[in-house]
């Protein structure tokens, strides 16, 4: 891979990383529509490491916060404490998609990467987010309350955990996925969205070592390899950062609609693409 390929990818990766739309979907598009070679699981993973900086750099007073509650609970200190538990919850959160990316780590790198797997996954997940959208306007409509972060309960953080794992499929999302998961569980836009960004950062972090590990042969083989990586991760960290706080700013007023229809419409263009051989699968 070069330079400019890994500049490209980067930029993906930061700009569709925490908006619901799919980041792994999409650096599995991209490339097919340009004629590149799938950059594949591995290299998605590593250059997560980007986002996950962006994440720790914009949250860093809550995670510091998070971080310190967290550490004292281990030594006795009170665990029902907000930044405490919030702790606990991003780790109990994050067991199933660690559990099911082992399980299934062979199907995630081969064939759940076609691209009618992305553009199904594309199309479920706007029919889902749909329907939580839905929810939170009877919601608002019936005058209930939406949940804020010290409302979040274990019950809300093991399910939009259970909710990640299918993240793992290319085309779904993760943001897409636990956001509609702190939707359906009564959580207002805002709040899904910042807890869908605290959760990712145990999962990430775990995928991206694990991956540079395993595939560091091939990652890594040449100073050319090495630089496309690093520019690719850097890139995508700060265009991560500018997406984090876009979209935060966009939920306080706005609803997940225009995800929904562009999924939709995406979804529906890579079928269309595969029928007439615009693409390969």
């Amino acid at each position: 891979m070069d330079v400019f390929r890994a500049l490209v990818l980067g930029v993906v990766q930061g700009l569709t990383e925490f908006l619901p739309i799919s980041s792994s979907g999409h650096l599995r598009i991209v490339p097919a529509l340009l004629g590149w070679d799938d950059p594949g699981a591995a290299f998605t993973a590593v250059i997560q490491i980007g986002t996950l900086a962006a994440v720790l750099a914009y949250f860093r007073d809550d995670i510091r916060r998070i971080g310190r509650a967290w550490t004292r609970s281990l030594g006795g200190g009170r665990r029902g404490d907000l930044d405490a538990r919030m702790g606990w919850m991003m780790i109990a959160g994050t067991v199933p998609i660690v559990v099911c990316g082992l399980a299934f780590k062979d199907q995630i790198e081969t064939t759940l990467r076609s691209l009618y797997v992305v553009a199904g996954a594309m199309i479920g997940l706007a029919l889902l987010l749909a329907l939580a959208e839905t929810r939170v306007r009877l919601q608002v409509r019936t005058g209930r309350p939406q949940k804020d972060l010290k409302d979040i309960t274990w019950t809300d953080a093991l399910v939009t955990g259970l909710a990640q794992a299918l993240a793992l499929v290319p085309g779904s999302s993760r943001s897409g996925v636990t956001i509609m998961a702190g939707l359906f569980a009564g959580m207002s836009r805002e709040t899904a969205a910042r807890f869908s960004f605290l959760l990712s950062l145990p999962s990430v972090l775990a995928a991206g070592i694990y991956q540079l590990y395993r595939a560091r042969g091939e990652l890594m083989s040449t100073q050319d390899d090495v630089m496309a990586l690093a520019v690719a991760t850097l890139v995508s960290g700060v265009v991560g950062y500018a997406s984090i706080a876009f979209l935060l700013r966009y939920l306080k007023t706005h609803t997940t609609m225009i995800f929904i229809a562009y999924r939709l419409l995406l979804g529906g263009l890579i079928f269309y693409w595969l029928s007439t051989g615009r693409l390969q699968s």
